[in-house]
């Protein structure tokens, strides 16, 4: 048996969420307790994570407006038999936030802060000296209603919470695409606090949703 623990994901999350208002964009993901990680069967073979072919965009909003941008999968894996993802991990590169929806200073400024490398501001979003990487973890993958639903430990900040979201699995001969639909973390559970209507008062309407939506699409293949 092999237990396949893994690293990574979205801060994966990431990002600008909102406050004591939701936003209610795509599939809301509870946190819940970290559970324990899938176990692999003896039969099944890895699948390394192409970290050049995947990508978690996600979108953080306010009451003015929205911000979009992408976030980098620096390594993972999954092990699988011939027709079940069975257990898996990626690492998350905090260091890789990206904002696409500005240019210039104002993305600076922007992916700046969000990572926390302005002095005095390092603690508003993720941190990303103390914190440098993001942990995604499998706990299970299941059938709900007729969806698929990828369920794991995330990891931000040192804080870890079981999250469950839709998800489409294609399989070819040597390869797996996992791609999710839009779902939503409440960015408060991992401590990402800053211009949040819920954690802080006489924010008016100068707040940050609490709410990050975020979309997964991971390529592995076949380990040779």
């Amino acid at each position: 048996m092999k237990k396949n623990i893994l690293k990574g994901f979205m801060a994966l999350s990431l990002i600008v969420g909102l406050g004591s208002c939701k936003n209610n964009s795509g599939h809301e993901s509870e946190a819940e307790d970290a559970k324990e990680v899938a176990e692999a069967t003896a039969e099944s073979m890895e699948y390394v994570v192409d970290t050049t072919a995947s990508t978690i965009s996600w979108i953080g909003k306010k009451p003015a407006g929205q911000h979009t941008g992408t976030i980098k999968v620096s390594e993972g894996s999954f092990m699988a038999n011939d027709s079940v993802v069975e257990s898996g991990d990626f690492t998350i590169d905090m260091m890789s936030i990206e904002v696409t929806d500005l240019e210039g200073d104002d993305k600076k400024s922007l992916e700046a802060h969000l990572m926390g490398t302005v002095e005095g501001k390092e603690g508003d979003f993720f941190n990303v000296n103390e914190y440098p990487e993001a942990t995604f973890e499998v706990t299970g993958i299941s059938e709900e209603e007729g969806e698929m639903m990828l369920s794991g430990n995330l990891t931000i900040k040192e804080e870890t919470k079981n999250i469950s979201f839709p998800v489409s699995i294609n399989k070819t001969d040597d390869s797996y695409e996992i791609s999710s639909e839009e779902f939503t973390i409440d960015r408060t559970n991992w401590n990402v606090n800053y211009g949040s209507k819920s954690v802080f008062d006489s924010l008016g309407d100068n707040f940050i949703y609490d709410d990050i939506t975020l979309k997964l699409d991971i390529k592995a293949t076949k380990k040779a």
